[in-house]
């Protein structure tokens, strides 16, 4: 057996084990997703409010604090050296126009992507909150609140379809892509409003925070 997979072994024990542990093993689970470790974190919530309903509040509870606390990982290591980072992939004036773009609304620049499912790359905008030195209370508050919405909605899925929901989400995607398109597109519209109304084009941080990044997925 190789390395790899006695990692890989070992690793879907200690989440196995940590399953066993309730709310508590859902914090971790989700605090080791934050930090670093990849891990399906939807299928894993609909299991638990499944099989105990009455305990969903206090699942999404754990799942959003443990998603706070290890995004807390990911932030420093942006607020530590990332500038120097993005400074190799993009120019200083770039820079300093999406940190504009992201001070002048940075909770919600942050708590919209924690309320949407993969494949946002969230730790993407957690370490950008990082480079841009965003204040700590105020980071961990739009990640809890986001992940609250995220998990909350999903919760409330499950327990009216049951936690098949995750899979028919999955297969509505490869199979019936016009009707996601309709959904994105009303999603979209409301964003839109909200960016209105809040008068900071979030979409701009996005698109300016994003770009980099995928040059670089491409070089590698």
């Amino acid at each position: 057996m190789s390395l790899k997979q006695k990692l890989l072994l070992k690793y879907s024990a200690t989440i196995a084990a940590l399953k066993a542990l309730g709310a508590w093993g859902v914090l971790l689970i989700a605090l080791l997703d934050a930090a670093a470790f990849g891990i399906p974190m939807d299928p894993l919530m609909a299991g638990f409010v499944y099989s105990s309903p009455a305990k969903a509040i206090f699942y999404c509870l754990a799942a959003s604090i443990g998603s706070a606390v290890g995004s807390l990982l990911p932030y420093l290591l942006g607020r530590a050296g990332g500038e120097l980072f993005l400074l190799k992939r993009i120019d200083e004036a770039r820079l300093k126009r999406i940190r504009d773009r992201f001070e002048k609304q940075e909770f919600l620049a942050l708590m919209i992507p924690a309320m949407l499912p993969p494949p946002t790359p969230f730790k993407l905008f957690v370490f950008s909150a990082g480079v841009f030195e965003m204040k700590t209370l105020q980071f961990l508050l739009a990640v809890f609140l986001g992940r609250m919405v995220r998990f909350g909605v999903l919760s409330v899925l499950t327990i009216v379809f049951g936690p098949e929901i995750v899979s028919m989400i999955k297969t509505l995607l490869r199979s019936h892509p016009s009707i996601v398109v309709a959904l994105g597109l009303v999603i979209v519209a409301l964003g839109y409003l909200l960016f209105r109304l809040l008068r900071q084009p979030v979409a701009e941080v996005v698109h300016e925070i994003e770009e980099p990044i995928k040059k670089l997925e491409i070089q590698t």
